[in-house]
């Protein structure tokens, strides 16, 4: 083996083979990262399908049930950032491996659970694991694929896995579920696992460190525990109430810790999250894009589904299969749109995909009791689906554009923590909005059957149209925040030459 140092494409771009970033089969390696993400982006929702049938077989009770989602959500977004920092110092092809390894370990821990407790903490290795996973994925596209076409071509193919994949878990937790057990929800992870890491130790290139600097211990300490106790306390909120005193001490804690953080950052020799990578604001943009984006899309992927189970009796196969008309939108979008960025500008396409996604979920908050599919959901789900691809694909290419290869672990990582932190949000602010709607209605209409059913219905849509609300503010304050500029490729990683 020669010790050759490939140094990549530099972030300005270059003609030439430098051209092919840091890895000669950078389309085979999009195949592995792609089967890696979408394994990370399904599991979100995957294991929701499957709850029910786990909670009778381990017998735990409705209360406890939500700690199988938030054991996940609390390890995940907590060490997200510390995650895509060890890939920077570390090197993101031995991060990869790791958590691909240790998510498939997790997943096979939690499908054997013959506890509750078990499969919780199943579910919190699952959630360390993909913090290590998720954003090594991403800093290895942004370093593969450098030069602007082929950057955006194979950033739109990632947005696609990225966006369907949550859509795809809900009908593949159905159909494990009904037609074998809900232990193959966690099991079938193995096989993605599998695949990626069988690619990846072929495929990807070993990074030529030549210094890791120190990790930022001040900082990493600060983040992990503000990130932590505002998802502990926006989970917190589902269960009591926006005034209880462990949900205002833990929310107002975590706002003090990212005000600690910040200072921290702004004074360290290496720190964790560079500000440079927020300040600017193509970037700054762009993860306040993604913020957004996770926000709004909850309230379609939980509440539509218990609309479709709930209010109009669909199975959970049949409420899975509802979702493919978003998720060919998503893919038609996020291929499509890289190649009229360049024309249109980042501003103009993520403003109007919020816009486009805000008009589908305004069409969805007409739902009755009976609705019927091909005239009523499909409309909505199809404008859905093409306005997230647009927004989705155009976010990760800015979040990550300009970075030098040393920082693109820590701003993928900042790309999921924007999600998952805006996912949290929007699930306790939600909830709430769903619970007032629906005593709202049955307080003012006369008690009966088709009064109850009509109120949960009443509670779906007005989430629906929160979420029409949170799009398009998403759609004004990025047409304000984000130039129009062409989006800067980012560094090639230098690899060890074969």
């Amino acid at each position: 083996m020669s010790t050759a140092i490939d140094r990549g494409a530099p972030a300005s771009g270059t003609s030439g083979s430098g051209l092919r970033g840091s890895h000669s089969v950078r389309w085979w390696v999009l195949v592995v990262l792609g089967v890696a993400q979408l394994m990370v982006t399904l599991d979100a929702t995957v294991v929701n399908i499957a709850l029910p049938a786990a909670q009778h077989d381990l017998g735990f009770s409705d209360g406890s049930r939500q700690w199988v989602v938030t054991g996940y959500a609390l390890a995940f977004g907590s060490l997200l950032l510390l995650g895509g920092r060890l890939g920077d110092l570390f090197g993101r092809r031995t991060t990869f491996v790791t958590g691909l390894i240790g998510f498939a370990g997790a997943s096979v821990a939690g499908g054997a659970a013959s506890s509750f407790e078990i499969l919780v903490a199943a579910r919190v290795a699952q959630g360390l694991f993909a913090a290590l996973l998720a954003p090594a994925a991403l800093s290895l596209l942004s370093v593969t694929f450098t030069e602007r076409a082929e950057r955006a071509k194979a950033f739109g193919i990632f947005s696609a896995l990225s966006g369907a994949g949550a859509a795809i878990g809900l009908l593949l937790g159905g159909m494990l579920t009904e037609w074998a057990s809900w232990r193959w929800v966690m099991y079938v992870n193995v096989v993605f696992a599998a695949v990626a890491l069988v690619g990846a130790v072929l495929l990807l290139a070993r990074p030529a460190i030549a210094e890791r600097p120190r990790i930022d211990l001040p900082g990493t300490l600060a983040v992990s525990a503000a990130l932590f106790a505002v998802v502990y306390g926006f989970a917190h909120v589902e269960s009591t109430s926006w005034t209880d005193p462990v949900t205002l001490g833990f929310l107002i804690g975590g706002v003090v810790l990212l005000a600690v953080f910040v200072r921290v950052e702004s004074r360290v020799a290496h720190p964790l999250l560079p500000l440079r990578l927020v300040l600017d604001r193509t970037r700054g943009g762009s993860f306040l894009a993604v913020f957004i984006l996770g926000m709004g899309m909850f309230s379609i992927f939980l509440f539509l589904t218990y609309y479709l189970e709930a209010s109009i009796g669909y199975s959970p196969i049949e409420a899975g299969l509802s979702f493919l008309p978003m998720v060919m939108g998503i893919v038609a979008s996020s291929t499509t749109v890289p190649s009229l960025l360049p024309r249109v500008g980042p501003r103009i396409v993520v403003s109007a995909g919020f816009l486009i996604s805000a008009s589908g979920m305004a069409l969805l908050t007409r739902l009755t009791l009976d609705s019927t599919y091909v005239a009523d959901i499909m409309p909505g789900m199809i404008l859905l689906g093409l306005g997230i691809g647009a927004v989705m694909t155009t976010a990760f290419q800015g979040a990550t554009a300009g970075v030098h290869h040393e920082d693109t672990g820590v701003a993928s990582a900042l790309i999921n923590t924007s999600q998952q932190v805006g996912g949290s949000i929007s699930t306790a602010l939600l909830t709430t909005v769903a619970s007032s709607a629906a005593t709202d209605y049955l307080t003012s209409h006369k008690p009966s059957a088709l009064t109850a059913a009509q109120a949960g219905v009443e509670s779906y849509t007005a989430t629906l149209a929160w979420g029409a609300g949170i799009f398009v503010v998403g759609a004004v304050l990025t047409a304000f925040l984000l130039p129009n500029s062409a989006l800067a490729p980012s560094e090639g990683e230098p690899v060890i030459a074969h």
